[in-house]
């Protein structure tokens, strides 16, 4: 049961710990235990999650830098769960006091009329945490505090009181975890006096000078483009903060691929559509190459958000598909990707080159380089299969198209129109047979679909982009017989 009064508090064996100690506490308990601790972040097992687990056990502040998407703000969110499940408090304390530790004039003068009678309440943890997103017009009165006269007034107080001061986000912070977002937005003057109450414990507004002991785990956010950018953190308060923790995007597929599997959401009907693991690698290798295109600003970094929005698009393509056409099931498939592309225009900045392509030009460009890094893992490189000595296994697919024929594949076939599409192509499921003969039905059509856009990507075939699809075709034919002009239009339109 827990104590509702002081002297209830103060003989039990609650001991009073400041915020890092108590961090501290329960880390070495998660580590001694050999328990995971910040369940859902992935890919940083061996970088950034060791270094705050060290920061943490040093009792330090903490300052996460790193482009957009990159679970910055989960981590420290995530942090919370290594506080004590309830701490107590001097029931009504706005800064939540400490009841063997009080800080402000209420807590003070609570215990000194009270006593032992004073009135405990408890504090969850999931209480216990505050964000910020720095920006511009942030004060001081917000983050610190401000004089009320109001308040002054009504208890008939001079200024030189300390209860006339309404305080801000961080004093209520008191025990807490602090985060602000995007640090360098912040104002150098406001910078200036978050520094002075780290380091002075002391807190100055209008000309009125408080010591106020805050117990507080900081932790700031920023992006590294912001010192250039928009602004810069005030060098006094960069050296107070103890640990600079340097995030990442992910290193390999296969934990972006996880990434995007736990944060997508889909409903129930939605995960029954069926997401082969190459359409899944196609969408981060997307991603992957986003992240090293001469068309996108690196410096803005491509989040993890791109993923994770393109796959959900990519699921919501195929579903709306099998309801128009009254399907009771359907698998996503290549011609799918063009359903993408919101999710690709919307979260990359583009520099000059880029804009110049074009949002939309540039998209069709990372799908179609995915597309072809991906292509070789599954079958011989068409580059080096012309020029072999040995049979060319692309030969009947490409023949076919240079005696005129074509074929279109729409997003929004039915999947009877869309096999009588894929089998009119020569040779294109024998292809699919002998190098993967194992496969279900709607593997061995994904594949034929693939086949032909990884053809079209090493400049075997054309392709044209079509509203909702792609039409395919000899590239020779397409290159001599094509108006350069009506192309463009229609390639890009």
């Amino acid at each position: 049961m827990q104590a509702t009064t002081l002297g209830e508090l103060k003989a039990t064996s609650h001991q009073s710990l400041s915020i890092k100690d108590e961090l501290r506490k329960n880390l070495i308990k998660q580590l001694q235990q050999k328990e995971a601790g910040f369940e859902g972040i992935l890919g940083y097992d061996e970088t950034v999650i060791p270094e705050l687990q060290t920061a943490i056990l040093a009792r330090h502040n903490v300052l996460l830098l790193g482009l957009r998407g990159q679970a910055k703000t989960r981590i420290a969110r995530l942090m919370v769960n290594l506080l004590d499940e309830y701490i107590p408090y001097i029931a009504g304390s706005e800064v939540f006091d400490d009841p063997l530790n009080p800080i402000s004039w209420f807590g003070r003068n609570e215990i000194a009329t009270k006593g032992d009678d004073t009135p405990i309440a408890w504090l969850h943890r999931s209480e216990r945490y505050t964000e910020k997103l720095a920006t511009p017009d942030v004060t001081v009165a917000d983050l610190i505090g401000d004089v009320d006269p109001i308040k002054a007034a009504n208890l008939k107080l001079t200024y030189n009181d300390e209860r006339v001061i309404h305080f801000g986000l961080i004093p209520r912070a008191h025990r807490s975890i602090f985060v602000i977002n995007e640090l360098p937005d912040l104002q150098a003057r406001i910078q200036v006096a978050l520094f002075n109450m780290l380091q002075e414990k002391d807190i100055q507004i209008r000309g009125f000078k408080l010591r106020l002991p805050l117990d507080i785990q900081f932790v700031f956010t920023a992006n590294p483009e912001d010192y250039t950018n928009r602004g810069s953190i005030v060098t006094p308060l960069k050296d107070r903060i103890e640990s600079q923790i340097l995030t990442h995007y992910p290193k390999s597929i296969e934990i972006s691929r996880k990434i995007t599997f736990q944060e997508a959401k889909l409903t129930p009907e939605q995960r029954l559509i069926e997401a082969d693991g190459l359409v899944k690698d196609l969408v981060e290798q997307v991603a992957f190459e986003a992240r090293k295109s001469e068309y996108i600003d690196q410096k803005s970094g491509v989040s993890a958000r791109l993923t994770i929005s393109a796959f959900e698009n990519l699921i919501g393509n195929a579903e709306r598909r099998m309801l128009i056409n009254k399907e009771k099931d359907t698998f996503v498939r290549i011609s799918d990707f063009s359903g993408i592309i919101p999710a690709v225009t919307g979260k990359i900045e583009l520099v000059y080159e880029g804009e110049l392509e074009g949002p939309a030009k540039v998209a069709h460009t990372l799908i179609g380089k995915a597309i072809k890094h991906l292509f070789v893992r599954y079958f011989p490189d068409p580059t080096r299969a012309k020029k072999s000595k040995t049979a060319n296994p692309y030969t009947e697919i490409t023949e076919w198209f240079t005696e005129g024929n074509t074929i279109d594949v729409d997003d929004n076939l039915t999947l009877t129109e869309y096999k009588k599409e894929l089998y009119k192509v020569k040779g294109l499921e024998e292809l699919i047979k002998k190098f993967h003969p194992k496969l279900s039905e709607n593997q061995t059509l994904l594949l034929m679909e693939f086949v032909l856009h990884g053809l079209s990507e090493f400049s075997q075939l054309n392709k044209n982009y079509l509203n909702g699809g792609f039409g395919f075709s000899d590239m020779f034919e397409s290159l001599f017989n094509a108006d350069l002009t009506d192309e463009d239009e229609e390639d890009f339109g």
